[in-house]
């Protein structure tokens, strides 16, 4: 009889939550006893998981003392600071959604098809990356193993659903003419080169988490980084353009072969019959979407890309449970 296994859910009622919870009914682990915290105000919530009626409990400082495995963290930076580190003190290994970690020298920040190998270094807390990077890594890694990346440009195109509930309510809410909650302008019709809080240097905490997670995750803290993160009047499923510098020459027929057998990813590069990456496509997939692979002409090899995936699956939900997944393996 295979060991079971006691994993909390916390932040259960939110949107990354709930699509946590959608996964893990998607993968239907036979070994799994399930616990769904979230705060004082949403306790008391009946929640329809696995055919079942699951109530959800007010998280504490006492929730982890029955003897949990594993936790997946997703109520936000000032929940994980508080309780990541209590429930790691009582033996459970958490998987964490926010930045709170992610930058520490002792915790991993993963991406399974990425760095899995990472995952044992933990002492009671992974890291899941910023959604924007995870896809952004997926496509970049095979690619840094046989080339080796040089320098990065990134451009993003980001989904209001990355903002939460009240950014897609700022979305619905703009097409009616009323006033924003979440975004400092309409995102109605606009585009908003503004994610998270600016920095001294003009750049904002987005960027610096795409461009430090990155390094981290690659394992190249030379590595040559600029970003601009864009917030896009679109739901769902971030969009990157992701320009690439090799030390290396390469051939573009070996780059989309390298990436078509690399796990996680699917090539859609048929521009000839307007076939790419688009954000309704990639919505509900766990997958890396990859097109417009071409040649930059202007530097010496230079290669641009395209490339999208759900923010909430990918960029959140899926990747955490793919390290649940990897955990429960070992």
């Amino acid at each position: 009889m295979s060991k079971r296994y006691k994993i909390a859910i916390v932040g259960a009622t939110g949107l990354v939550g709930r699509t946590v919870l959608k996964v893990l009914e998607e993968k239907n682990f036979s070994n799994l006893d399930y616990y769904l915290f979230c705060s004082k105000r949403s306790a008391g919530n009946k929640i329809n998981f696995l055919g079942k009626e699951f109530c959800t409990f007010e998280l504490t400082d006492s929730s982890f003392d029955n003897g949990f495995d594993f936790a997946i963290f997703c109520a936000g930076g000032e929940v994980s600071k508080h309780f990541a580190p209590i429930a790691a003190s009582k033996g459970c290994i958490v998987i964490d959604n926010s930045s709170t970690f992610r930058m520490q020298n002792d915790v991993p920040l993963i991406v399974p098809e990425v760095n899995p190998e990472k995952i044992n270094e933990n002492h009671g807390i992974i890291a899941n990356p910023n959604c924007s990077t995870i896809q952004a890594v997926v496509a970049l890694k095979p690619l840094d193993d046989n080339f080796c990346i040089k320098r990065i440009v990134y451009s993003t195109y980001q989904a209001v659903s990355g903002a939460g509930r009240q950014g897609l309510l700022d979305l619905e809410n703009g097409s009616k003419g009323i006033s924003p909650q979440k975004f400092s302008h309409p995102i109605y019709n606009n585009c908003l080169p503004h994610i998270d809080i600016f920095l001294n240097d003009g750049y904002t905490k987005e960027e610096y988490k795409m461009i430090n997670e990155t390094k981290k995750i690659l394992g190249k803290e030379d590595l040559k980084i600029t970003a601009t993160a864009v917030r896009v009047p679109v739901e769902n499923s971030h969009s990157e353009s992701i320009n690439i510098e090799f030390e290396k020459a390469f051939n573009l027929d070996k780059i989309k072969e390298i990436l078509s057998k690399s796990p996680g990813i699917v090539v859609l590069d048929e521009p000839e019959k307007n076939i790419y990456p688009l954000a309704t496509l990639a919505t509900g997939s766990d997958n890396v979407f990859v097109g417009r692979i071409r040649r930059d002409f202007s530097i010496e090899n230079g290669l641009n890309l395209w490339v999208v995936s759900d923010n909430i699956r990918k960029g959140a939900a899926s990747n955490a449970v793919q390290i649940l997944e990897k955990l429960i393996e070992n």
